[in-house]
């Protein structure tokens, strides 16, 4: 008698748990349009489960309220959603307006390195010739774009701390908002910072101050964002 309720517990443990971490799925949209947004890297911060949105921008992840989930992608604000219950998401990304992840060249923050954070996406990714399925599996598919993601995720971090507001802000005469603006319009990209050195960069900088100068006062700044743009259910 002991021994069946011991197993009428343990059926109803395993049944609560796989109730509770159920697959969230939603869409991602880019801010001011209904263009759906693939590639977007999402993590649960309580689990480490991550995943990355399709061509149409849908995802599912396995989650359970009370988690936080962190959307990603290169040229958006990061995203959170603190999941309330697990109905459909709309989750809607709004793009960058400067370098947010403004870092020191001598600071001690540690590098972004997704081969320790990740380890099973590079395993999962891998191609075998004898193993079809390593070649066309949703998962080998998903831990490929991941890979992608990643790459771009490091770029972009390099650029952030070659092209801060510090060192910009020391070769044209702009603050605030105006720097911000100067420094979205005119951000480097990933091959030019690696194939130039400091000097090449001040020359950059100098040049786009010149175009920047020669555009119109209105075509100088950025729309500014609304503030009740925020992920929705």
């Amino acid at each position: 008698m002991h021994k069946k309720c011991f197993f009428v517990v343990l059926i109803l443990l395993a049944a609560g748990s796989a109730m509770a971490q159920s697959v969230l799925k939603g869409t991602v949209y880019e801010s001011g349009t209904n263009n759906r947004m693939p590639n977007v890297f999402i993590r649960d911060n309580n689990n480490k489960q991550i995943t990355i949105t399709d061509n149409s921008g849908n995802f599912g992840i396995k989650t359970e309220t009370g988690h936080l989930l962190i959307f990603d992608s290169p040229g958006f604000v990061s995203d959170t959603l603190y999941l309330v219950d697990l109905s459909p998401k709309k989750i809607v990304m709004v793009t960058k307006t400067i370098a947010l992840r403004e870092v020191s060249i001598n600071s001690t923050r540690q590098a972004f390195d997704p081969h320790k954070e990740y380890p099973e996406i590079y395993t999962k990714s891998k191609v075998y010739i004898m193993s079809p399925t390593s070649w066309f599996s949703k998962e080998g598919k998903d831990a490929r774009k991941l890979k992608r993601y990643f790459v771009t995720e490091e770029q972009e971090r390099h650029v952030d701390a070659v092209f801060t507001r510090a060192y910009v802000g020391s070769i044209v005469p702009l603050k605030g908002h105006e720097l911000e603006d100067f420094m979205t319009l005119y951000r480097p990209s990933y091959a030019f910072i690696r194939s130039n050195n400091s000097e090449s960069l001040a020359v950059y900088i100098n040049d786009s101050y010149k175009k920047y100068l020669a555009l119109p006062p209105e075509k100088r700044h950025l729309p500014k964002l609304t503030s009740d743009v925020k992920s929705l259910k």
